[in-house]
């Protein structure tokens, strides 16, 4: 389907096995296409990308053009009744679970017209390899009920989902105006001739320009997963970002995203001048620095949609539902976990029966 304001990425997006007829999907471990039933692969589709980075959309034509365009496409979007995740869903697809709150419910029937991802980064960690690094994590946790010991051992089915990115680029300026601090440690006699030491900062008027060019910021498109996971899913090595193919993304879920180019934008701004104000300080040197006033500019605005892979397990432990995520490049993993409050208890008991024996040991010396 296409019309005037671009193309559709509401097509049929299955790659039939040319052996037996079976969907082929993305095999992380060796970035090949692969037949779950009759074991053919097709080589190309996760061969290294080493072309040219990904093409930057400009923000203020884009936003003037209304979103419209070759950088658009429509979009089957599916909205979980539960977490109210939204999940990109092929035309074969009619009903799934969803990967945030393992709640089955039937895709939507509408189409959306949302910005195309430019990017992806395949996923690298097989889902035998998230599952062995979710059990390590588990039964790593201080303080986790035995139960959940237990459980771990028992092996958690784990989601493959992209979740949705933006990335900014920007070229900044920003004028200051503060004041340099030196700090001294001056000696003194008090009224009762004792010396003494004080430290006193001496301030001086300071003022100048700093220029910082920005690449690849990245900010959350995700609605659903908390900020927590995102920091803890970080670093991402977006140098490794390939150009969007649904070959990829074959055998996996994908998140529409929920926060749009424009409040992304403003995230990524913000987090531009907070660099920049470390910059300031630098140029303004001394032992402590004061900002009064910041002229913060930013121009060649431009961003990309990118899609980057996460493993995600849900499970509930005794009646709570928990939520588990890891980096599908880099096999790191952050999440929640139930507590055990008899182990916290039993621990804090034994910290005051060890200082109580301290304390009576030091009283005896």
């Amino acid at each position: 389907m296409t019309d005037a304001r671009g193309p559709s990425m509401v097509e049929d997006q299955r790659f039939p096995c040319p052996s037996c007829g079976a969907d082929l999907t993305f095999d992380p471990g060796s970035g090949d296409l692969v037949c779950g039933f009759c074991g053919h692969r097709e080589a190309t589709a996760g061969a290294a990308y080493a072309g040219p980075a990904l093409r930057e959309i400009d923000f203020a034509r884009a936003m003037a053009d209304g979103l419209g365009g070759a950088d658009t496409a429509e979009t089957r979007v599916s909205h979980c009744p539960n977490c109210g995740a939204d999940i990109t869903l092929s035309p074969q697809i009619h009903a799934t679970v969803c990967p945030f709150c393992a709640t089955p419910f039937v895709g939507d029937t509408g189409v959306e017209r949302r910005i195309k991802p430019q990017g992806v980064l395949p996923f690298r960690v097989t889902e035998a390899e998230a599952r062995k690094a979710l059990t390590d994590w588990l039964h790593g946790l201080w303080f986790a009920p035995n139960a959940l010991r237990r459980f771990a051992r028992k092996g958690r089915a784990m989601t493959g989902v992209y979740l949705p990115f933006w990335t900014f680029d920007a070229r900044t300026r920003a004028r200051y105006r503060g004041a340099r601090g030196h700090v001294e440690t001056r000696s003194y006699t008090d009224g009762e001739g004792r010396r003494r030491t004080r430290t006193v900062t001496s301030w001086f008027p300071a003022s100048g320009e700093v220029s910082r060019v920005f690449d690849d910021i990245l900010v959350s498109g995700s609605g659903t997963l908390p900020d927590a996971d995102h920091a803890g899913l970080a670093p991402w090595d977006l140098a490794a970002l390939a150009p969007y193919s649904p070959s990829y993304i074959a055998g996996f879920q994908a998140e529409a995203y929920a926060v749009g180019p424009e409040p992304a934008r403003d995230t990524a701004m913000a987090m531009m001048e907070r660099a920049i104000h470390a910059n300031i300080r630098r140029d303004i040197g001394g032992d402590r620095q004061r900002i009064d006033h910041v002229a913060f500019q930013a121009r060649d605005v431009t961003f990309k949609h990118v899609l980057l892979p996460v493993w995600l397990a849900v499970y509930t432990f005794r009646g709570r539902m928990f939520r588990v995520a890891l980096n599908g490049q880099t096999g790191r993993v952050t999440g929640e976990r139930p507590y055990s409050w008899i182990k916290i208890g039993l621990a804090a008991l034994l910290a005051l029966i060890v200082a109580g024996i301290a304390y009576y040991t030091g009283q005896q010396s």
